[in-house]
């Protein structure tokens, strides 16, 4: 059976499903075979893959504990739902354009790559510390459902440096550009935003014109 990707829906299930696959596999490649820590150079000392655990945020960042990982993961799948959502009522309401069901879907499939992560990840691996995660090990994963780790291995250094004498206030200080490690679910976040912003941004003007006027007429008929 062939899908028509100009229909919205098998377009939102295109983008999503390759948008996960490649998240996945790559986290499951470096899980499977580096340590946390190691590293190994793609294109000079700019892009290295670099295997690193995120217990909390995107990019590195941590948030509050097995109660905070908890709620962070709950957040992330109800922004999933709104998301669903709201790709449902812009395809209805307002026939989307491709490039907005493009740009809103890679955001969602961003959402779902890490929320996997999240839930699964500590029941599916054993811990990468110091060895080769194992996939379903005999003796159960390094955590419970929901307190996985987020897999992030794209490093870009791409300025690493120390700063001059003469800089103001961090001189001969040590300079680091781009310094969080991430992955293809953060990517996918970022890149959507980025095109909808730089490129569709007249729709959702639109979109707001179109209800200001709306309650325009709305107040003068009352």
């Amino acid at each position: 059976m062939k899908l028509n990707f100009k229909k919205p829906k098998n377009l939102i299930i295109l983008v999503v499903s390759a948008t996960l696959i490649i998240d996945q596999v790559s986290k499951i490649l470096v899980k499977t075979n580096m340590v946390i820590g190691q590293e190994f150079s793609v294109f000079g000392n700019w892009f290295l893959i670099h295997f690193t655990e995120n217990p909390g945020m995107a990019f590195g960042m941590a948030f509050g504990g097995t109660f905070g990982k908890i709620v962070l993961t709950l957040i992330r799948i109800a922004a999933v739902i709104g998301i669903l959502w709201y790709l449902n009522y812009l395809i209805k309401k307002h026939n989307a354009p491709k490039g907005v069901i493009v740009g809103v879907s890679l955001v969602l499939a961003g959402a779902m790559g890490n929320i996997f992560d999240s839930v699964f990840y500590g029941v599916l691996f054993s811990s990468s510390y110091g060895q080769v995660a194992e996939f379903l090990p005999a003796a159960g994963g390094y955590a419970p459902l929901f307190q996985g780790h987020v897999v992030d291995m794209l490093y870009f250094p791409i300025i690493d440096t120390h700063l001059p004498s003469w800089f103001p206030f961090w001189a001969n200080k040590h300079f680091l550009f781009f310094r969080p490690v991430f992955n293809i679910a953060d990517s996918a976040i970022t890149c959507g935003v980025i095109y909808l912003i730089l490129f569709q941004s007249k729709f959702f003007k639109t979109i707001d014109k179109n209800k200001k006027t709306v309650n325009e007429n709305a107040e003068q008929n009352v």
